[in-house]
């Protein structure tokens, strides 16, 4: 099972350090269907311990927005995360889960953060409402990429040995559980949204490609 995240982080790495888009796009969908593979089959094996959690803190700028976006891939991942605040110099995402998604969960938001940024850095804004656009920007790639990962997640899900639906529900239950004994009220929020580069942000999210791969 390590020796398929270690693939992971290196075509992660190779879709992080290159600026063409189609060379980043296959990266991308391999490094996405060997994360999808590994996750299912996580499935399989038995975890005794149970759900684990961790804290992610992403700084400025955009603490915000980049907080969203571990939050969706988290969600996407089967992990359950909670926004918790300001904190240890940035924002914070509080992200419960088993090991080997909370595993999968951090490397590709890590990625992301860093194709997120890249991504923004190539566009070019209009004239007047710079910060606006920059913002739904974001928005727009972090809800694309939501999208397609939890398209493939479900694929993959679907994909597996009989029962493993029944498993998911109870871990996922599990999860639930222990979101539960921490944070006891939790309300959910809606981001405000205004500026024209949300569409954008979906091109962008499209081009990373995390929809095409299937598990085989």
């Amino acid at each position: 099972m390590s020796r398929t995240l270690d693939r992971v982080r290196k075509l992660l790495a190779k879709a992080e350090g290159t600026d063409n888009e189609h060379e980043r796009e296959t990266f991308m969908a391999a490094a996405t269907a060997l994360m999808a593979k590994y996750g299912i089959s996580a499935v399989a094996e038995p975890s005794p311990r149970g759900p684990g959690n961790r804290v992610v803190t992403v700084g400025d700028p955009w603490a915000r927005e980049k907080a969203r976006l571990v939050y969706l891939v988290a969600e996407a991942l089967r992990c359950r995360p909670v926004l918790i605040g300001k904190g240890d110099g940035g924002q914070r995402v509080h992200v419960f889960g088993f090991a080997a998604d909370l595993e999968r969960a951090d490397l590709l938001a890590t990625s992301l953060l860093l194709q997120m940024a890249s991504g923004l850095a190539r566009v070019p804004a209009p004239p007047e409402g710079v910060r606006a656009y920059r913002r739904s920007w974001m928005l727009g790639f972090t809800d694309e990429v939501y999208r397609l990962l939890s398209a493939a997640e479900s694929k993959a899900a679907a994909t597996g040995t009989p029962g493993t639906a029944l498993v998911l529900a109870d871990r996922r239950a599990e999860v639930e559980q222990a979101v539960a004994e921490v944070y006891p009220k939790i309300r959910r929020s809606v981001p405000r949204m205004s500026g024209d580069g949300y569409r954008d942000g979906v091109s962008a999210a499209r081009r990373a490609d995390l929809a095409r791969p299937a598990v085989r």
